[in-house]
């Protein structure tokens, strides 16, 4: 019998988009554009996930060129990976503001063996996107940056959420992180699809590390609160 690090591996391993996007907007795939990402990930994932035990899902919306984009694990950069989780990757060093949020968050629920002993972090879509700017660069791009991308990846999205419930999600409750549109797709696919019967909202990480920083305490007392709170047995 596989394990819940196992099972997020093989989820990991077998992960692929083969859809005609928007012009201008690529998938991210960390697993199959970074050799390291696969290795680097599953060592982490059977460091704290080597269990069957039902976790609550923390879904963001997907991932970033220096977090998971280069780890292959939501909201970590490679910083936090060796500072926080002990696995460090050479030569590659990249600084993601959502990921200093997130692990002080980590910090403060208890550490990394207790917050991910009782959480599972992912996304709706758990590959990126990325366009050409003005200046020629690769930047980030939501899903929900563009109405035909929506349509375009939503059932993706929601194999996806079915594939981590099946990994041993609890589905009382879920956190969804992005109060706006992140929330409102999310909450229209849980009206549709039932994954959760509770879909709470936080404010996303980049927006309280780029519009909120002078209030980071209070954003990290409110998840804390939240998720202490609905994470408490019914």
């Amino acid at each position: 019998m596989t394990n819940f690090a196992e099972r997020v591996i093989q989820f990991n391993s077998n992960l692929h988009l083969d859809l005609n996007l928007p012009d201008g907007i690529r998938v991210m795939n960390p697993f199959a554009e970074n050799p390291e990402a696969l290795k680097i990930s599953s060592a982490f994932y059977r460091r704290f996930y080597s269990d069957n035990k039902v976790r609550r899902l923390i879904l963001g919306i997907n991932p970033g060129r220096f977090g998971a984009g280069v780890t292959g694990i939501p909201f970590t950069d490679t910083k936090r990976l060796a500072e926080k989780c002990g696995i460090a990757i050479e030569g590659i060093n990249t600084h993601e503001p959502s990921s200093v949020f997130v692990y002080e968050v980590i910090e403060a629920y208890g550490g990394v063996k207790k917050f991910y002993s009782d959480f599972y972090i992912n996304s709706p879509s758990p590959l990126g996107f990325v366009k050409i700017s003005s200046k020629g660069r690769e930047v980030n791009y939501n899903y929900y940056d563009s109405t035909e991308l929506s349509r375009t990846v939503y059932p993706f999205m929601v194999d996806s959420i079915k594939a981590h419930i099946r990994m041993g999600i609890n589905t009382d409750v879920a956190f969804c992180l992005g109060t706006g549109k992140n929330y409102k797709v999310l909450s229209r696919m849980n009206e549709e699809q039932r994954f959760f019967g509770k879909l709470a909202p936080l404010e996303h990480p980049r927006y309280i590390m780029q519009y909120k920083s002078r209030q980071k305490q209070y954003y990290i007392d409110k998840y804390l609160e939240t998720l202490r709170f609905l994470n408490s047995p019914w």
